[in-house]
């Protein structure tokens, strides 16, 4: 296996991100170590959605090319929903809609190529993974849609935006660390001397799922408890 730079440096903002990540969801939401890890799982998840987005199209890699663009989008509009208090809608809302319409009719298109395929895939990648990625993409566009049809959020629904986007991409990353094609993520970090007493006890697949998903079960808890309870004013209090 051959490691560019740019692959090493994927893997390693990858690797901040899912620690940063899981440091900010232990943290009292709105607290200042929250706000810390989270703006250090910004950063991170930044950078590892435009690398994984430059290796994906420079590989050939259709999915993991528009996984990487779509992980982007997620950490910057939800970082930017955190930072504007009032929650009002602005002119580069327009504009990052475009993305999630765009990546989520990429992906379907290219989900029906591959059920249409001889093989029921497309660039080695299954007809669902398509499909699952890009209805994401586009729920998460006719979020953005309510949002400016509404001309903003408030409340929970703002926190909920945030929080919602933010475990989304940490599942991604997630997704792509602990079940990417041959683990590649942690076979650096074997490589690398690190994790060889903890690594071939989490190798196991059912606990490897486990990791992946737990974002998404933190996602959903957390968007329920902020829309139907009041949950959000206690978070709102300590911001």
């Amino acid at each position: 296996m051959r490691f560019t730079p740019v692959l090493v440096l994927h893997i390693c903002v990858g690797i901040l991100g899912l620690l940063s990540g899981a440091t900010a969801l232990s943290f009292r939401k709105g607290s200042g170590r929250h706000r810390v890890s989270g703006n250090i799982f910004a950063l991170s998840m930044l950078s590892l959605g435009a690398s994984g987005a430059f290796l994906g199209y420079t590989k050939h890699q259709t999915l993991n090319g528009l996984m990487g663009v779509l992980t982007f989008y997620l950490v910057a509009t939800a970082w930017l929903t955190a930072r504007r208090r009032d929650g009002k809608a602005v002119h580069f809302d327009w504009v990052a809609l475009m993305v999630p319409l765009a990546v989520g009719a990429v992906l379907l298109t290219y989900g029906l190529e591959a059920a249409s395929s001889q093989t029921g895939a497309k660039e080695g990648y299954p007809a669902p993974a398509y499909f699952v990625f890009g209805l994401a993409a586009l729920l998460f566009g006719a979020g953005d849609v309510r949002m400016l049809v509404h001309r903003g959020l408030s409340g929970g629904q703002r926190i909920a935006r945030h929080l919602g986007r933010m475990c989304f991409a940490l599942f991604i990353a997630a997704g792509s660390f602990f079940l990417g094609p041959s683990n590649r993520p942690l076979r650096l970090v074997m490589t690398l001397g690190f994790g060889r007493q903890v690594f071939p006890v989490l190798l196991r697949p059912p606990v490897l799922f486990l990791l992946t998903v737990l974002p998404l079960v933190l996602m959903i808890l957390w968007v329920v408890r902020l829309r139907f309870t009041n949950a959000y004013k206690k978070v709102l209090i300590t911001r």
